[in-house]
């Protein structure tokens, strides 16, 4: 194993254009596609805390939202990838959608039983969905254009999900979260007059409106993408059986890649968790009210989106790696002054570390899948997959609290994987592929 330049450590070609010159339709409906998954991944941060106070659960059990999400996004990206390579992007997409819709759907039976179980399968059909949007998206994103921009092209289409992140945090803190947070002397007082379990009820119904609505945009977008014809992708559908080929044993010949999916489980789970727990942190240390930490959860939400767009734009001048390693080490640097200086010091820090995480997902990803040719879906699902991190850390998170009773000591979690990050960057992403080894002739037999 050894080092070698790449691609992504040379800057982008100044004049490549970012944009496709055809199937420019198919090219923003799918960018549009990274908004919409962006809305429910960010209501789970508003659903751990409505469900901590409607299910009467601790931080380590609400943290199943996240473990039951981003399951869906670990068992279906495989199929996804050989749902694409045998039938295209398109149909995969379509397919991502219309579980996205069901899931949704599933919080209305969910809510009228107040089933904290059938909410986390609600929750796992619907990341299931993702997983096929999430697999297909970025390689499409990514291949749509000019090589030499796909970096930037697909932090371009990236950076609209920052904007549903905001949309989705903004909708469960307007419509789910009642701002109602009942004390220990008013839960005992209303359960005197037998008026509790309605209470309950009532938070757990004010889920249903937000996601019947989604659910019904998402049906809608299906039905654009169906009408929608895509431009021609190399490699798009394949006969190659994936067996024979080689299939995902030869993504092992990469170790870039292979680097790229430990960076993506790091970073997603860092991302999931620090946004899961954002809200807690805020009323831990500076005691504000739900509702206004909900706010506060949709600026560190802001500042990400802010990052998304500006390093899409300043990657034309710089180096993708040195910029993933550098916003790395401003995270780790962020995230000691939220150990250390818990308040507001402490969450302003911790607001700030949304710009610098911006551009890390769609960077590792383009830089993982990069030179794997006929094997990009495959090697797309599995940093997918990757996002499985999401369900590790979190409960992690919530596990160190219960431990330390302290959310500034259980942010050492994502301060660690923010390091992984940066070992990626300045190491794994240089790594260069092994030589494939020819097979041995054995000896030949007396003729």
């Amino acid at each position: 194993m050894h080092t070698a330049p790449t691609r992504s450590s040379t800057p982008q070609t100044p004049d490549a254009p970012l944009l496709p010159r055809t199937g420019r339709l198919a090219f923003f409906l799918v960018t549009g596609l990274f908004f919409l998954w962006a809305v429910p991944n960010n209501l789970n941060d508003i659903l751990i805390k409505q469900f901590m106070k409607s299910f009467e659960i601790n931080r380590l059990q609400a943290g199943l939202v996240q473990s039951a999400f981003y399951l869906g996004y670990f068992c279906l990206s495989i199929p996804a990838a050989l749902t694409m390579r045998r039938f295209g992007y398109k149909t995969g997409l379509l397919i991502g959608l219309l579980l996205y819709a069901t899931g949704t759907f599933l919080f209305y039976p969910a809510a009228m039983a107040r089933s904290y179980p059938l909410f986390l399968f609600a929750l796992f059909v619907i990341a299931s969905g993702l997983g096929f949007l999430e697999t297909g998206s970025n390689p499409l994103i990514a291949q749509l254009g000019d090589p030499s921009t796909a970096v930037r092209r697909l932090n371009f289409s990236q950076a609209f999900n920052p904007l549903g992140a905001i949309s989705g945090a903004l909708i469960g803190s307007v419509f789910i979260l009642s701002g109602v947070e009942p004390g220990a002397a008013d839960v005992a007082h209303m359960k005197a007059i037998g008026i509790y379990e309605g209470f309950l009820r009532h938070e757990t119904l004010r889920v249903i409106a937000p996601y019947m609505v989604l659910g019904v945009v998402v049906l809608v977008w299906a039905l654009l993408l169906l009408r929608t014809k895509f431009p021609e992708i190399e490699g798009d559908t394949s006969a190659v059986d994936v067996r024979k080929s080689g299939g995902y044993l030869k993504l092992f010949r990469y170790p870039h890649f292979l680097t790229a999916v430990v960076a993506q489980f790091c970073y997603v789970g860092a991302q999931v968790a620090t946004w899961s727990y954002f809200i807690q942190y805020c009323q831990d240390y500076t005691h504000v009210a739900e509702k206004r930490a909900g706010f506060l959860l949709v600026c560190t939400l802001g500042a990400f989106a802010v990052g998304r767009f500006t390093s899409s734009y300043v990657m034309k001048h710089f180096h993708p790696d040195k910029m993933l390693g550098a916003f790395a080490i401003a995270n780790v640097m962020l995230l000691l002054v939220g150990i250390l200086q818990p308040g507001w010091v402490g969450l302003i820090a911790v607001l700030l570390t949304s710009f610098f995480m911006s551009l890390m997902f769609p960077t590792i990803f383009a830089m993982g899948i990069r030179d794997l040719g006929e094997h990009t879906k495959e090697g797309s699902s599995l940093l997918i997959m990757s996002i499985i991190g999401g369900a590790v850390f979190t409960p992690l998170v919530g596990l160190t609290y219960q431990e330390t009773k302290s959310m500034a000591v259980s942010m050492v979690v994502p301060l660690i994987c923010y390091i992984v990050v940066a070992g990626f960057a300045y190491w794994g992403a240089h790594l260069a592929p092994f030589a494939e080894t020819a097979p041995v002739a054995g000896p030949r037999g007396s003729e």
